[in-house]
């Protein structure tokens, strides 16, 4: 059975505004959240982009859901050992409640240190390595760790919760796939594909969770919510690799004036109609996903939540 979970865009709202939100989606009857890790917004026009770890503490104390990021890049920005710790104490805040979801992440955000972004297969075995030394550290023991990305001299997690932090790998395509049914506790993914899922299943993800997320525009005018999620969220419609290279909003600004509103709408459910809504979802549920995550573009968060405890979630809990 599919459960259903809000998705929190570090990118677009403050953290005040994230943790009224997390209170509104336990509200609402969503079951978990997800949170982004992100450096910098995809564009000036969302506005936001607060530090993550300061976010999960105040979501501790404020919701009982449980949290994952989707996702924290473990690989140039920061450290593994460093979000090994951070993912520990979220964890232990949690009552163990935390899901870490990690991936490859984007040059928009981890060029900010000033060091080169490497190519895809250069990130998945960064990933895999980094994967391997926040494990080492979630066991407690001093560890040394010399490979050939990343150095670790006598560390230690002291702050740890009772069991090991599940660590969820995100992937898209076929050897991602592989790598996350390999390294990960469950595979993260953003769209409905069944043939990732499967991909992921026979790699050796067997009956591992497996997570996905996608945005809604709710409106009672269909074409002004349109213009919202254009507005905020063309950037999601960029094809191919250019998500993961172009390097600040500017760019993506410029990008994004290719991809049209009608090429938004298609893309992303606008407005109040039910039927659109409830689709999306079981598009999801079809591709036997454990858990959906759905985010509401805009700022009309209440009219949402409304909109999904009343007319959405009974419809795909039946």
């Amino acid at each position: 059975m599919t459960d259903f979970g809000y998705f929190l865009a570090c990118e677009e709202h403050s953290p005040a505004a994230l943790v009224d939100q997390a209170r509104m989606a336990e509200q609402a009857g969503f079951e978990a959240l997800w949170i982004s890790d992100h450096y910098h917004p995809w564009n000036d026009a969302q506005g936001q982009s607060p530090f993550v770890w300061s976010v999960i503490g105040a979501l501790s104390q404020a919701v009982s859901l449980p949290v994952e990021t989707a996702v924290t890049c473990p690989l140039v920005r920061t450290h593994p050992a460093v979000i090994a710790q951070a993912a520990a104490t979220s964890a232990v805040q949690l009552e163990g409640r935390f899901r870490l979801g990690v991936g490859t992440g984007e040059a928009l955000n981890e060029h900010v240190l000033g060091g080169g972004w490497p190519e895809a297969p250069i990130r998945l075995s960064m990933l895999e390595e980094a994967v391997q030394v926040i494990r080492k550290l979630f066991t407690g023991e001093r560890i040394s760790h010399y490979g050939r990305h990343y150095t670790v001299e006598n560390a230690r997690l002291y702050t740890l919760p009772d069991t090991p932090v599940p660590v969820d790998v995100s992937a898209f395509g076929p050897h991602a796939a592989e790598t996350a049914a390999r390294i990960g506790d469950g595979l993260i993914t953003m769209a409905p594909d069944a043939g990732v899922v499967e991909r992921f299943r026979r790699g050796g993800g067997g009956a591992k969770p497996v997570y996905g997320g996608f945005k809604v525009c709710w409106g009672t005018d269909r074409e002004e919510a349109v213009r919202t999620a254009h507005r905020l969220w063309a950037n999601q419609q960029l094809p191919g690799e250019l998500a993961q290279l172009l390097p600040t909003p500017r760019h993506f600004e410029q990008a994004s004036q290719l991809v049209t509103p009608d090429r938004t709408a298609a893309a992303i459910p606008c407005g109040d109609d039910p039927d659109a809504h409830v689709e999306a979802l079981r598009a999801f549920v079809d591709a036997s996903f454990d858990t959906v995550y759905v985010s509401q573009i805009g700022p009309d968060q209440q009219g949402f939540f409304d909109f999904y405890r009343t007319k959405i979630l009974p419809q795909v809990r039946d």
